[in-house]
């Protein structure tokens, strides 16, 4: 086969595709390696779900291949080096969860904003009494200008929230903030000032540990956190001692590792802290932004197999163009993220 899904693409683009190449769908090779490295050895590209680990040695074995494909964001577990090496393209859909992820952080603050939803949706008679708050007119410190923060800022700010923010990798005199209507500030002022706090941060190993108790010692007390960034971007440690002492009231975190919760983890048991498995980027409308992506690119980077076929029409990128499926007629299972 020309291309190999471990993956599911929207049904849509999976048509689309095999009306080009010669495709196979097999997620159950994903977890098998040396099944699939039998199946794939004449394999042009291949689309891997977020756990399959592709690694240099994993390469040596597909002389063949032109294209690594992902439909979630990040390559966290993609060797680039050796790709580039082999001249191997990397398809991943780096922008196809922003909005998804963004209206994730917003639904999130607002559930730790009313905290006795949660408690009355799970049918206590007594919920909370917590007093709820408003976002209107509150200042959320928003960590991280990764494109996410971008969609988020419109947003809250829709809402009349002022934004206050920092990026480590960002100046302060950046255009980006005004355009953004972020107030730029350091870090202890953001720690200081906001009521809330969404970390969206792209991680890098430098940033490993960068919450951590300095950061966290000039937290506003009672603070609401969320966020989507990578948990070792967390000291697992200092978290804690903020969920426990009052300086954090209520954190909800996103497809945290299995390790930050683990059995000898200080967060193990914490009755305010909410972790979702990578709820972020699970709606339909990304699915099909990200399998449409990653069909196209795929289809570029191997090549076509009949000259007739490069005068059709390119896959669809827009949600709007005529012939796009309604997220009514699409099937769950299909769009279940393994």
């Amino acid at each position: 086969m020309d291309i190999l899904l471990l993956d599911a693409l929207v049904p849509e683009a999976m048509t689309w595709l095999e009306s080009r190449h010669s495709v196979g769908y097999h997620p159950e090779l994903a977890d098998d390696l040396t099944s699939l490295r039998k199946a794939a050895y004449k394999t042009k590209g291949i689309v891997f779900p977020r756990q399959t680990v592709v690694t240099r040695e994993f390469l040596d074995f597909l002389p063949k291949l032109k294209a690594v494909g992902r439909l979630h964001v990040g390559t966290d577990n993609t060797d680039l080096e050796a790709c580039k090496e082999r001249d191997i393209k990397v398809v991943h859909a780096s922008s196809a969860n922003v909005r998804s992820n963004a209206e994730y952080l917003l639904s999130s603050l607002l559930l730790l904003y009313r905290r006795g939803l949660v408690s009355a949706l799970m049918g206590r008679r007594h919920p909370t009494t917590q007093m709820g708050r408003e976002l209107h007119g509150s200042t959320v410190g928003i960590l991280g200008l990764a494109p996410t923060a971008h969609t988020l800022a419109g947003m809250l700010s829709g809402l009349g929230v002022r934004l206050i923010g920092y990026d480590p990798a960002v100046h302060h005199t950046a255009p980006i903030w005004e355009r953004l209507r972020i107030q730029p500030v350091s870090l202890p002022e953001l720690m200081s000032q906001a009521d809330a706090v969404s970390v969206q941060m792209l991680y890098a190993t430098r940033f490993r540990g960068f919450v951590n108790d300095k950061l966290l010692a000039a937290c506003k007390r009672n603070q609401l956190w969320v966020g989507i960034s990578r948990s070792e971007l967390f000291d697992d440690a200092a978290l804690a001692a903020a969920l426990c002492d009052g300086r954090i009231e209520a954190c909800i975190l996103d497809g945290a590792e299995a390790s930050f919760l683990g059995d000898t983890s200080p967060l193990k048991g914490l009755k305010n802290l909410f972790v979702t498995p990578r709820l972020g980027s699970h709606t339909r409308e990304a699915r099909l932004r990200s399998s449409w992506y990653v069909a196209h690119r795929m289809h570029e980077a191997i090549g076509t197999q009949h000259s007739g076929l490069d005068q059709l029409q390119s896959a669809p990128m827009d949600l709007e163009l005529p012939g796009a499926v309604s997220p009514s007629q699409w099937s769950e299972p299909e769009f279940m993220v393994r």
